[in-house]
């Protein structure tokens, strides 16, 4: 979630500069597994994969299509 966090914050960042709504912050998949891949050397990508599936299952995060936001009506964020 800290991987998460983090790109996301980037993300808000360049929705702030261009006056949108910071809410609408999401990353895209492929870019949330490089980010692990590259914060977590020894995590292998089907490894990646896995962790997403794991948080959407739990209700951490949300598909919208290809990309990913922390889901904050479960107060996971």
């Amino acid at each position: 979630m800290r991987t998460l966090a983090n790109v996301l914050r980037k993300k808000e960042e360049n929705l702030r500069k261009i006056n949108r709504d910071i809410k609408n912050a999401a990353v895209n998949r492929d870019e949330y597994i490089d980010a692990l891949l590259k914060d977590h050397r020894s995590l292998h990508h089907s490894h990646a994969s896995e962790i997403i599936s794991s948080l959407y299952r739990a209700g951490k995060i949300r598909y919208l299509g290809k990309f990913i936001q922390v889901n904050k009506e479960d107060g996971a964020a």
